[in-house]
């Protein structure tokens, strides 16, 4: 997992016939990159978005994922979310911990779809 800090987000969901969805981060080295949304997860009632930045053939080869902070307006329900950096180092582990979390359970998940989808 990598700290990356940006200057600049933006949401924009990709056409309806694709699965995923993507942010467009301009990032405050002069970067652009474009992230599949992982998840949002809920740690200590903030929310956090898990981004899987990915390469200009829209792939991931590091495997690494990048935290920050989500923030819907709660006043516009319209208005686009923001994305906050978490420079808090214990912040940002507990988000990590959230994220092992996440990924043990949708592999248990997973795992017992694989066994419900086996004859008998």
């Amino acid at each position: 997992m990598k700290k990356e800090k940006d200057s600049n987000t933006n949401t924009e969901p990709l056409d309806a016939a694709e699965e995923e969805m993507t942010v467009d981060l301009d990032l405050d080295d002069g970067r652009h990159v474009t992230c599949s949304i992982v998840t949002i997860l809920t740690v200590s009632n903030r929310d956090y978005i898990v981004l899987l930045p990915l390469n200009e053939e829209g792939q991931n080869d590091s495997g690494e994922v990048w935290f920050y902070r989500y923030v819907e307006d709660e006043q516009n329900p319209n208005e686009e979310p923001t994305l906050e950096y978490i420079e808090d180092d214990e912040e940002y582990e507990a988000v990590g911990e959230a994220f092992d979390e996440y990924l043990d359970s949708v592999e248990f998940d997973e795992m017992v779809d694989d066994t419900e989808e086996e004859p008998q």
